[in-house]
């Protein structure tokens, strides 16, 4: 019988082939099957998807009838999202760099201001690729090796077609509103929440807020990796993830 497959998420603005440099192993056995998130990677975009649910029924038409979910930042609340609408087809989750609620509330201090999104939304309207390479910056900052990362963020979002600006737009606005933190305790997969230590945009303190919010979830927080420990950390974080699925798989 074969494992059920490993459905990947990237995060805003990138697109699929962000997951190229993942370690074999990592994905123990299981066929992968990369996803773009609508109106990204040439992607199916409909105007009327302006709604956290839209994006995770678009990446459930995608997707097989049941799998492993692993999602990246956006990627990532989407997938949590998926395994509200469909917890059939969602066997458990794998949630890199992502958090229930990205911008500060009064009860929420672990995340960014709500101004930094913002900023990038305002940016969209007038310089889109320019605003993409700010947001690929601040996602490496912090890392122990930033320059490097840089570049492999940059060659994944070159080698694919532009995001539909409108995509992008939706986007923040979901990063900026969701709030997912609630319905936590009712997601009952299996679920892996991944952090890096030196992250800007998801503090590695969220993890302590999900220790209490999810608390049948497994935690672990990644020292010296930022945003994107895929990539910073990627035999670190296989390890994690390949223990993870070999013990979902029992």
């Amino acid at each position: 019988m074969h494992p059920d497959p490993l459905v990947l998420l990237h995060g805003w603005g990138m697109n699929p082939a962000i997951w190229s440099s993942l370690p074999d192993r990592l994905a123990a056995g299981r066929e992968r099957i990369p996803l773009a998130l609508p109106g990204h990677a040439g992607a199916d975009w409909q105007t009327d998807w302006s709604a956290l649910p839209d994006w995770a029924d678009a990446c459930l038409a995608q997707a097989p009838e049941q799998a492993v979910w692993l999602g990246w930042s956006l990627g990532g609340l989407i997938a949590l999202q998926a395994a509200r609408q469909a917890p059939k087809r969602v066997r458990a989750l794998i949630l890199i760099a992502t958090s229930p609620r990205f911008t500060r509330a009064i009860d929420w201090r672990v995340a960014m201001p709500e101004e930094t999104l913002a900023q990038f939304h305002a940016a969209l309207l007038e310089d889109t690729k320019a605003t993409l390479q700010r947001f690929l910056t601040l996602q490496v900052r912090g890392s122990e090796e930033a320059p490097r990362l840089l570049k492999q963020l940059r060659q994944a979002l070159n080698s694919a077609p532009d995001a539909k600006p409108e995509a992008l737009r939706i986007g923040l606005e979901l990063l900026r509103d969701e709030d997912l933190r609630g319905p936590l305790p009712d997601i009952r997969q299996p679920t892996l929440w991944l952090f890096g230590e030196r992250d800007t945009l998801v503090p590695a303190a969220v993890a302590e807020r999900i220790a209490i919010l999810h608390p049948q979830a497994r935690v672990a927080c990644l020292p010296g990796a930022g945003h994107a420990p895929f990539l910073s950390h990627a035999q670190r974080l296989s390890d994690l993830i390949h223990a993870f699925l070999a013990e979902v798989a029992t």
